[in-house]
């Protein structure tokens, strides 16, 4: 994907003495007494501020926090617990700045953190006024928050329409290479984990895929919509048998280019949905009117762990069972540790994902570990995001 890269032009040494306008994510999780209580995300923007700041820039950044209101500043939406963060991370006081859209005094080799962005009026409808103004404060705009490439908003897209320079950060640079090493020329066999609790959340991604993979491993509630397909039964379970004609259309997809859905043979049900309730291993074909299948079974989590080891490309979002009880976690776990001694290409996304990454402790095992959530899905749709759209566009 041809876009601009800030690494590039700070190599070259055309970021000294540049204002430079970072927009990154740091939309991290606060307690009720607004402290921080997962900073994944601060120390994945720091690549980035570092990178400028060495490059002898005056550095500007900034991001949303939670659902502020536009035009009503609250002390609860600032971003000044995000900034003594950054601050401890990057070595040096990162004084926050509000009310900015009208000017902003930093020196090269300074660095300070714009408030909130989402304060400000015409933020998300990407108002050309506030994105004109945005631009006017710097030289060279870098976005670096692929958790809102989805959006076209005033501060990743507009700013980038308007900016004299615009190109994209460390961390946008890495989703942008993993998704095209991934979707756009991968190793085959590609195989894709498409997992959740509802088929209509994920249709659209699982009929792209079908266009494209050639094994896609269905798993959670899906599953159940699939086997319903497949003519077996899935007594209580989670299902929306109102999609089974779109599962069927999926699975002729995949067997009309020799490629396949595998159906699971085995399942572990229960007979309510608890972390205690006893589990039962039974042929798929087995379930009972009053049971709940709560996981794949070891005959099937063992096939599809082989398929998983001889993959060239793996793109996984959604664990296969409910993993948070532990009697119902070793599918997930069997898949998370046959993607950890693949030899494949593996990139993960999503919440419920990089829950089941750290659980299991493969993190270093995991070929790319995406940051985005719902850009990431709307990647696996086919969609281009407006982020990758506007910068591929600027560097034309």
């Amino acid at each position: 994907m041809n876009v601009l890269r800030f690494e590039d032009l700070a190599a070259q040494g055309k970021a000294a003495g540049q204002r430079v306008f970072i927009r990154a994510d740091l939309n991290v999780p606060l307690d009720d007494s607004g402290r921080i209580t997962e900073d994944t995300r601060i120390r994945a923007s720091v690549p980035c501020i570092e990178l400028a700041l060495k490059a002898g820039a005056a550095v500007m950044v900034t991001s949303h926090l939670g659902r502020p209101t536009e035009g009503e500043f609250k002390p609860a939406d600032s971003l000044a617990p995000v900034a003594k963060r950054l601050g401890e991370l990057l070595g040096r006081d990162v004084p926050v700045i509000a009310n900015w859209v009208d000017g902003v005094q930093v020196a090269p080799g300074q660095v300070v953190l714009l408030e909130n962005c989402r304060v400000n009026k015409g933020e998300k409808k990407n108002s050309e006024e506030l994105s004109r103004k945005m631009a006017a404060l710097c030289d060279i705009f870098v976005h670096d928050a692929f958790g809102t490439a989805h959006r076209a908003e005033a501060s990743t897209y507009g700013i980038a329409q308007f900016a004299k320079i615009a190109c994209a950060g460390p961390l946008l640079a890495a989703e942008i290479d993993a998704i095209t090493k991934a979707l756009a020329n991968p190793k085959r066999p590609l195989v894709a984990i498409v997992a959740g609790s509802k088929v209509s959340t994920k249709l659209t991604i699982l009929q792209s895929l079908a266009k494209n993979v050639d094994q896609l491993i269905v798993g959670g509630g899906i599953a159940n919509t699939f086997l319903l397909a497949a003519g077996l039964p899935i007594g209580k379970s989670l299902v929306e048998a109102d999609l089974v004609g779109e599962a069927k259309a999926v699975i002729e997809a995949m067997k009309a280019r020799g490629a396949a859905v595998p159906i699971p043979t085995d399942v572990v049900t229960a007979k309510a949905f608890a972390a205690d309730a006893p589990a039962t291993v039974k042929a798929a074909s087995a379930v009972e009117a009053d049971d709940l299948i709560l996981d794949i079974g070891p005959e099937t989590s063992a096939r599809l762990a082989a398929q998983l080891k001889a993959a060239g490309t793996i793109v996984w979002n959604g664990p296969v069972g409910v993993f948070e009880f532990d009697a119902f976690a070793h599918g997930t776990e069997t898949l998370a540790r046959a993607i950890a001694a693949s030899d494949a290409f593996s990139i993960a996304g999503g919440g419920d994902t990089l829950a089941a990454i750290a659980k299991y402790g493969i993190e270093k095992d995991v070929g790319y570990i995406s940051t985005g959530g719902g850009a990431f899905l709307e990647v696996l749709e086919g969609k281009t995001l407006p982020a990758f759209e506007i910068l591929q566009r600027r560097a034309g």
